[in-house]
C-alpha cells in the first residue's frame, strides 16, 4: 500500500482520498506503479485548485455579478464534493465558503450601486425636464429653441433609466413641455404674413432657376444643381398655400423635363450596352455551370481568372441589370474564396501562395481601373467616372479582404 497526507493506493490498485468525513474511493489504478496513481489523482486536484483560484481572482478583480459568482461557486462546490482527486478537498471547500461570503457582500454592494445609479438617473432626467420646461415657456428664438428641444429629447433617450414610476412622471412633463413649445411656435408663425411673402419671393427665384435648367444636356452638374435647388426649396419655409402649390407645380414641371430627357438619353445608352449584358450573361452561365464542379480550389481560382478576364473585356453594363449581374458574378467569386479559405486551413503554405496571387490580381485590376478612371476624368465623361469609381470601390474592398487573409497566414 502507498500513502501520502491526502490519500492512498491499496494493494489492489484502489485509490482513496482522505477528507474530514473519512476516506472514499476516487478510482482504480492498474496501469503502473502506485506512486503514478497518486500523481495522476493529484493532477486532478490541481485542476480543481486552479478553477477555485481563477474564480477567486475574477471575484477580486472584475465586476462579476453576485448571481454569476454564486452559480460558479455552487458548481465548483459540487465538483469538489464528488471529485475523483487526491488532495486537500476540505481546504477547497473552505475557500469556496469564503468566496460565497464575498459574493453575498458583492450582492449587497451591487444593489446599493443600482439604487445609486437610479438616483443619479433621476437627477439627470429631472434636469433635462426642467430645462425643457424653461425652453417651452421662455424662448422666442424658435430655431435655436427647437434645436435645443430636440437635443434635450436625444439627451433623454441616451440618459440611464430611473425606476418606472419616476420615468413615467418625468416623461409626462417632458412631453407636455415639448407640446407646449410646438403650439407656441405654430401660433407665432401663423401670424407672420410678411415672412410667408419673403418665402414666396425666394421660391419664385428657385423656380426661375429651375426653369432655366430644364433643357440642359450637361447631365451630371445639372442634376446636382436640381438637388441643390430642392434643398433650398425645403429650407426656405412655406409660403401661402395657393402660391406654394403653383410654384411647386412649375418647379416639378421643369425638373421632370430635365430628368425625363436625361433618362431617355441613358436608356438609349443602355440599349447600346445590351450586347455587353448578353455577353456577361453567357459568361455567368458558363461560370455557374463549371466552377462549382471543380473540387480543387487552385484549379477553380485559375478557371475563375479566365472568367474574370472575359468579364472585364465584355465591357460596361446597362444600369438596369448592372447590380444584378455584378452581384451574381461576385457570388461565384465568393464561392471560390470560401473554398480557398477551407484549403488554407488545411495547407497554410499553399494558402499563402494563393492569397499572394489574389492580392496581385486585385492590385493589377485596380491599377487598370485607376488608369481608366483617370482617362474618363480627363475626357470629362462623368458617367464612366461614376462607373469606374463604383468598380474601384468594390475591388478595393476585395483587396482589403485578400490582404487581411494574407496577413493572417503570415
Amino acid at each position: 500500500m502507498t500513502t501520502d497526507p491526502w490519500g492512498r493506493v491499496d494493494d489492489d490498485g484502489t485509490v482513496y482520498v482522505r477528507t474530514s468525513e473519512g476516506e472514499r474511493v476516487v478510482g482504480s489504478w492498474q496501469a503502473g506503479a502506485p506512486e503514478e496513481a497518486l500523481t495522476f489523482f493529484h493532477r486532478k486536484y490541481d485542476a480543481l485548485l486552479t478553477e477555485v483560484e481563477l474564480l477567486e481572482k475574477r471575484l477580486r478583480s472584475t465586476d462579476l455579478s453576485a448571481s454569476a459568482a454564486m452559480a460558479s461557486i455552487d458548481k465548483l462546490r459540487e465538483s469538489v464534493r464528488e471529485a475523483n482527486a487526491v488532495g486537500d478537498l476540505d481546504a477547497l471547500t473552505k475557500r469556496l465558503d469564503s468566496l460565497a461570503d464575498r459574493a453575498e457582500e458583492r450582492k449587497v454592494e451591487q444593489k446599493q450601486a443600482q439604487e445609486q445609479a437610479r438616483g443619479e438617473a433621476r437627477e439627470i432626467k429631472e434636469r433635462i425636464v426642467a430645462e425643457a420646461e424653461r425652453v417651452a415657456v421662455e424662448t422666442t428664438h424658435w430655431k435655436s429653441g427647437g434645436e435645443r428641444m430636440l437635443q434635450l429629447i436625444e439627451e433623454w433617450k441616451k440618459a440611464p433609466r430611473a425606476d418606472r414610476p419616476t420615468e413615467q412622471a418625468l416623461w409626462k412633463r417632458m412631453s407636455a413641455a415639448r407640446n407646449s413649445f410646438s403650439k407656441r411656435r405654430k401660433a407665432y408663425f401663423a401670424n407672420l404674413d410678411q415672412e410667408r411673402e419673403t418665402v414666396r419671393v425666394e421660391k419664385e427665384r428657385i423656380v426661375v432657376e429651375a426653369e432655366s435648367l430644364a433643357h440642359s444636356t450637361d447631365w451630371g452638374p445639372t442634376a446636382r444643381a436640381y438637388r441643390d435647388l430642392m434643398q433650398r426649396w425645403k429650407k426656405s419655409g412655406r409660403a401661402d398655400r395657393a402660391s406654394e402649390d403653383k410654384l411647386w407645380a412649375r418647379f416639378k414641371a421643369a425638373q421632370d423635363t430635365f430628368f425625363d430627357a436625361r433618362n431617355a438619353t441613358f436608356a438609349e445608352r443602355d440599349a447600346e450596352l445590351r450586347v455587353n449584358a448578353d455577353a456577361k450573361e453567357r459568361i455567368l452561365d458558363e461560370a455557374r455551370a463549371e466552377i462549382p464542379g471543380i473540387t480543387d480550389p487552385r484549379r477553380a481560382r485559375a478557371r475563375l481568372r479566365g472568367f474574370q478576364e472575359a468579364w472585364e473585356e465584355a465591357g460596361e453594363l446597362p444600369r438596369d441589370v448592372r447590380d444584378q449581374l455584378e452581384g451574381a458574378f461576385r457570388q461565384i467569386e465568393d464561392g471560390v474564396r470560401k473554398a480557398e479559405a477551407a484549403e488554407w486551413e488545411r495547407t497554410s503554405p499553399e494558402a499563402r501562395a494563393r492569397a499572394e496571387d489574389t492580392v496581385a490580381q486585385l492590385a493589377s485590376a485596380i491599377s487598370g481601373l485607376e488608369a481608366k478612371l483617370d482617362k474618363a476624368r480627363t475626357s470629362g465623361d462623368s458617367r464612366r467616372v461614376k462607373e469606374y469609381e463604383d468598380a474601384l470601390e468594390a475591388r478595393r474592398s476585395w483587396l482589403a479582404e485578400a490582404e487581411k487573409a494574407l496577413d493572417e497566414l503570415s
